[in-house]
């Protein structure tokens, strides 16, 4: 590092692609903002490092390491544009997939909801004899010439990916492992994995599914890497390349290539890990994190610093129950396309306008209202973004507003732009009350860090709404994501179930299992070159009383009293629901191990800049709800430790412009953060 000091950080959103280029010795950063390229990801991220260098003059054999958060997983499952992909199973389990789970999705109706297609049809799905028993014993044999017969049919129906799960593998891998062999042996070439690779835990629904969507997105997610790593080296970068997980962690890309599902939130993910970074810096513990974007807003409750991990994760129609940041996403962001419906009601979201065409003020031929254009209609945002390389066009959002939303409910341009953005954050609100009200926190103690292209436009709106005083913007919010991923580790995880009762549990044949985990995770850091000094390893139980439909985690006591674990287990039950069960039997379903390995932190740069007035650049007209004003707008790259002004006003800056409204008071922490409160 030392001869390659820069750390090359690279966010691909689904309106702009976020780049942060760091000089670990120094701290200096050069942030850089470009419009994504859906055909290509990759385009957008290459012009996205070639503008960063030149920002900072600096050339790309001095980058010794690349970072990049990914929605490519996210986005084929989501559109239905995975591979065709085939699944063997145990025979008499073809229609798992089929049958599912008997809840609803929330927020749908019992009469009107349709299961939807399953990712693998039955016509893809091959039973294959040969059975494992719950406690690892082989019952059956595998029927090894049934699976080369299955494999060759694979093969000439000319699927691209094969998934293989198999019943209890996770007691005991060795018909999986031979399937994958085999796999090799008659369909060289094919994308294959099993749930032993993906997810070795009980439940053979989710276990399935998991397995498949991983299958289902190898092809794609391993050229997409491919096709970043030669774009790297032609622009001459010879530094390693990571990945963003969905657990906030990073990982090499031939990790990624194994297991692309695992990046499902991978950009989301980075910005809930650069949102904690900025607010521990600026001394903030307890925090409700929203990044919103030009498609989406991702909502996440921190709680005394640390970010929950969840395995009942969704993408889509789909669980993917693979350990994930504990989040809500909602379909909100700039880009959330404003219709009026038959009956006259007025929706926002979730379809967006993302990056082409966009909101109708980018000129790029978008017709339809969206957020943006609401803002910049109301005066909430400067006439150029992204520095003055994107001109904004007022009247054409004006024209958008009028026509499609304005005129078909009776109202004026400002009523309708009013009325897009009050509902656009009432759903923000829900979402946040699910991860805060709806799990026993009071979200009027925490601070709202509001981040990503449009939300320091929004965090004073949503603080009002749910009576939270602190909102604090981050240095450099609208790339938040991307300087997240030089704020992340390496991580992964390691998980075995085990299913017993907790009373009379074998304490050793548990150290084993633990210690079998860890073994794994030894390997796991070996490959991944991490330094002895710099590997951590915390150990987890996912418990639940007998009969309970799932499991809470809880961290492994030190020295493995298994009665401290009880208590601990009814603590977390508590806090959750509100009640613990006294008498009721616990069981240990899985156990897990969760590996970290350190990065070399880079150095911290103090931020410059002088008083308010110095950083004044002009003024413009706002239109307030008592009728239009002038308000300041202010250079934030200006705006020293100590500077103080009064909405109402907008801070504008390369990636983000925030909002103080009338009644709100805004002050720049020695961190550079910008902090506001009501006045």
């Amino acid at each position: 590092m030392a001869a390659r000091p820069l750390l090359l950080a690279v966010d691909i959103g689904g309106t702009f692609t976020d780049v942060t280029l760091l000089d670990s010795a120094t701290g200096r950063a050069w942030t850089a903002k470009t419009p994504s390229t859906p055909r290509d990801p990759s385009l957008g991220f290459a012009a996205g490092a070639a503008l960063a260098l030149a920002a900072a003059g600096r050339s790309p054999d001095e980058i010794g390491r690349v970072l990049h958060g990914t929605t490519v997983a996210t986005n084929l499952i989501l559109e239905g544009k995975a591979a065709p992909t085939a699944l063997i199973t145990t025979q008499g389990f073809r229609h798992v997939l089929e049958i599912g789970r008997q809840d609803l999705p929330r927020r749908e109706n019992l009469w009107s909801w349709r299961k939807p297609a399953r990712p693998v049809p039955a016509s893809r799905i091959f039973e294959v004899a040969g059975r494992i028993a719950a406690d690892g014993s082989e019952l059956v044999p595998l029927d090894e010439a049934a699976l080369r017969r299955a494999a060759r049919a694979i093969r000439a129906s000319g699927v691209r990916a094969v998934a293989v799960c198999f019943l209890h593998s996770f007691a005991n891998p060795a018909h999986e492992r031979r399937a994958l062999a085999i796999l090799a042996e008659e369909a060289p070439g094919l994308a294959a994995t099993a749930s032993i690779e993906v997810l070795p835990v009980v439940r053979e629904y989710e276990r399935s599914m998991a397995t498949v969507l991983n299958a289902a997105v190898m092809p794609a997610v391993s050229t997409y890497i491919a096709r970043l790593e030669t774009r790297l080296r032609e622009g001459g970068v010879a530094a390693p390349l990571l990945l963003m997980k969905s657990n906030g962690g990073v990982a090499g890309a031939a990790a990624i290539r194994r297991a692309p599902a695992q990046t499902a939130l991978s950009g989301p993910a980075a910005g809930i890990v650069g949102a904690r970074a900025a607010a521990a810096a600026a001394g903030f513990e307890d925090l409700i994190t929203v990044d919103i974007g030009g498609t989406s807003a991702d909502i996440c409750l921190i709680a005394n610093g640390r970010i929950g991990l969840t395995q009942h994760g969704r993408i889509g129609p789909w669980p993917l129950p693979l350990p994930m940041l504990d989040m809500v996403t909602i379909g909100a962001g700039g880009g959330s396309i404003a219709r009026v419906g038959e009956g006259g009601a007025l929706t926002v979201g979730p379809e967006s306008a993302g990056a082409d065409p966009g909101p109708a003020c980018y000129g790029q031929g978008g017709e339809e209202p969206t957020v943006t254009d609401a803002h910049l209609v109301l005066g909430h945002l400067p006439a150029a973004l992204l520095g003055g390389r994107m001109a904004l066009d007022p009247a054409r959002a004006e024209r958008a507003l009028r026509a499609r939303v304005a005129e078909p409910l009776g109202l004026s341009v400002e009523a309708a732009a009013r009325g897009i953005l009050a509902i656009a954050d009432n759903n923000m609100v829900g979402a946040i009350r699910i991860v805060s009200v709806e799990r026993g926190h009071d979200p009027r103690r925490f601070a709202l860090v509001p981040f990503g292209g449009a939300g320091p436009l929004h965090g004073c709106a949503l603080a009002g709404l749910l009576g939270i005083t602190t909102v604090l913007v981050p240095p450099a919010p609208g790339v938040l994501c991307a300087q997240g991923l030089l704020a992340a580790d390496l991580k992964a995880e390691f998980s075995r179930s085990v299913a017993r009762p907790l009373r009379g549990a074998d304490g050793r044949r548990l150290a084993d299992a633990f210690a079998g985990l860890e073994a794994e995770a030894a390997a796991w850091f070996d490959a991944e070159a991490v330094a002895p000094e710099d590997r951590a390893t915390g150990r987890v139980a996912l418990m639940r009383y007998e009969e309970q439909g799932f499991e809470l985690p809880v961290p492994w006591p030190a020295d493995g009293d298994l009665a401290v674990l009880a208590d601990a287990f009814a603590a977390a039950h508590r806090a959750l629901y509100g009640f613990d069960l006294p008498g009721v039997a616990i069981e240990i379903v899985t156990l897990r191990v969760e590996a970290a390995g350190r990065l070399p932190a880079p150095a911290a740069s103090p931020p410059a800049g002088g008083e308010a007035a110095e950083a004044q650049v002009g003024t413009q007209t706002m239109r307030l709800r008592d009728g239009p004003a002038r308000v300041p707008v202010y250079d934030r790259a200006r705006l020293g430790p100590g500077a103080r002004f009064d909405g109402p006003a907008i801070a504008t800056q390369l990636d983000a412009t925030t909002l103080v409204p009338p009644g709100w008071r805004a002050a720049v922490l020695p961190t550079g953060a910008l902090v506001l409160r009501p006045a």
